[in-house]
């Protein structure tokens, strides 16, 4: 399924170019095209996400060219075109498209750090990247569908309260599942997960009010805002603190982690009431759906890396 398409665009003699980039939740296509016609393609995994590049001979002229697509930042991309060895076009000067390797090679320099036993430095055990992702990738992708389905269900419908209770009864139903297959489908959430589950349900239920459903967001995130900030200030965060660490490839500090979730709860609990109060159905509905979970997520790496046993932040 389609995220977001980028375009970008650049004339060279007298040719015009046109750059999709298309972001897909399993991967990024990037079409090249000439004058209106498509000359080159090349798709890459989300799991291998790198630096694309199409080469092209423009129309009428013996020169090669190099056209490179990638990411500048975790949100946006952009084109570099180069004739030979010299730099012809750049869509955003002083941006380098070179975010993802570059963010891959201090993983990889960090990850050479450790040692035979699998530890860092400080003595601290390490996962490699890829298990991480292998070992969680099913649990990201039935949390993603569900998001999906409830936005689809919703948009066909125009029946929040049937689109809420049909996300709930799939949540349920992978909770059935994960009782016969091998991999991980709830993320190491399984009692916790379902506890919300079931309340989400009640909720949906009782409420034949298409705003409360709106607002449940913000009252199940108060109540598991609530729930990490009393593990992380009164347990040191032994409940949710390992199962969150099972996403990272390097340990963090239990109780800062909790804690500092518990405050993004609380923020993104305000925020969808805003949204709910203030914005139409619709615009409500896109925006827990696409900009819900990126802003969560920026928040959830940030406490990450703030909570970091290395970098040694208390909350």
């Amino acid at each position: 399924m389609k995220i977001w398409t980028y375009k970008r665009s650049f004339n060279y003699e007298g040719n015009e170019y046109h750059l999709h980039y298309d972001s897909m939740l399993t991967q990024c296509v990037s079409t090249l095209y000439e004058n209106g016609v498509l000359i080159d393609q090349q798709k890459v995994d989300v799991a291998n996400l790198r630096k694309v590049t199409h080469y092209v001979q423009p129309s009428g002229t013996q020169v090669k060219l190099a056209v490179s697509a990638g990411y500048f930042n975790w949100l946006n991309m952009g084109i570099e075109v180069y004739e030979g060895e010299t730099l012809y076009y750049q869509s955003h000067p002083n941006k380098s498209i070179d975010f993802v390797e570059t963010k891959l090679h201090k993983y990889q320099n960090f990850s050479g750090s450790a040692n035979a036993s699998g530890n860092d430095d400080a003595g601290n055990a390490v996962k490699p990247a890829s298990q991480t992702w292998q070992k969680n990738k099913y649990a990201i992708l039935a949390d993603v569908s569900l998001g999906l389905c409830f936005y689809a269900v919703a948009k066909l419908t125009d029946d929040l309260r049937l689109a809420a209770l049909v996300g709930v009864a799939l949540g349920l139903l992978l909770v059935l599942v994960q009782r016969f297959v091998k991999v991980d489908l709830l993320g190491g959430f399984a009692v916790f997960g379902t506890a919300m589950l079931a309340l989400s349900g009640l909720f949906s239920w009782y409420f034949n009010s298409e705003y409360m459903i709106q607002l449940k967001g913000t009252i199940l995130g108060v109540v598991s805002a609530c729930l990490l900030l009393g593990d992380g200030m009164f347990r040191g965060g032994q409940y949710f603190g390992p199962r969150f660490e099972r996403y990272f490839s390097k340990p963090v500090d239990y109780a800062n982690l909790t804690v500092g979730l518990g405050g993004v709860g609380l923020l993104m609990a305000n925020i969808n009431y805003l949204a709910a109060t203030y914005l139409s159905k619709d615009d409500w509905l896109t925006f827990n759906t696409f900009f819900d979970t990126p802003i969560t997520m920026t928040l959830f790496f940030i406490i990450v890396w703030r909570s970091s046993k290395k970098v040694g932040f208390r909350a």
